[in-house]
């Protein structure tokens, strides 16, 4: 099956490799990348794996990653206790993690932690994810992620799936900032109009 070639920033986004490592391996002859009509290089995913020591033996070790979100700044204690209650759930089964956390909005798609840790899973870093709740992870759309991790043959681990009073209360904060979003939307092309 031929396999897909990769730009430069997809390279980035999902290996690390900066532009620079990138035509630095190109000139030692461990990498040749594909050539577009126009003379943009494109690289093969096999070549970067085996490059990375991706494919046949890892020197990868597998891990746990324990992702723990609040939405806002005021949350922190409940994130510290979030963090505590992860960590005490993978030392008593005696697992290796890295605990990726962050202070963001469960409907932002574009958290940095939840990237680092679609990245790692995709670089095949990653042997299980751990979270307490299903919205710690996405407001919406936790079943695609599901499937994603799925796909990469990585275990997600939900703790509980109910929700307590502050989840509720940040369930309520993250409705608004979706309300207040699309009206500003809304208003915001209204008021470009000319008349």
């Amino acid at each position: 099956m031929k396999r897909k070639l990769l730009t430069l920033k997809e390279c980035r986004e999902i290996y690390g490799l900066s532009r620079g490592s990138l035509l630095n391996y190109e000139k030692q002859g461990l990498i040749t990348p594909a050539r577009t009509p126009g003379g943009v290089r494109r690289y093969k995913v096999e070549d970067i794996e085996r490059l990375l020591g991706l494919l046949g033996e890892s020197s990868i070790r597998l891990k746990t990653v324990l992702y723990a979100r609040v939405s806002t700044r005021k949350q922190e204690a409940y994130l510290k206790n979030q963090v505590k209650r992860l960590e005490e759930f993978a030392r008593e089964r005696g697992w290796d993690y890295e605990v990726i956390q962050e202070i963001a909005s469960g409907v932002n798609e574009n958290r940095r932690g939840l990237q680092k840790l679609l990245n790692m899973v995709k670089r095949g870093e990653v042997e299980r994810v751990v979270v307490e709740c299903p919205d710690r992870l996405a407001r919406f759309g936790f079943e695609y992620l599901r499937n994603f991790f799925d796909a990469f043959g990585v275990e997600l681990v939900v703790l509980n799936g109910g929700e307590n009073e502050e989840q509720a209360r940040e369930l309520a904060e993250d409705l608004v900032a979706i309300v207040t979003s699309f009206a500003a939307k809304i208003y915001g092309k209204r008021g470009g109009k000319k008349k």
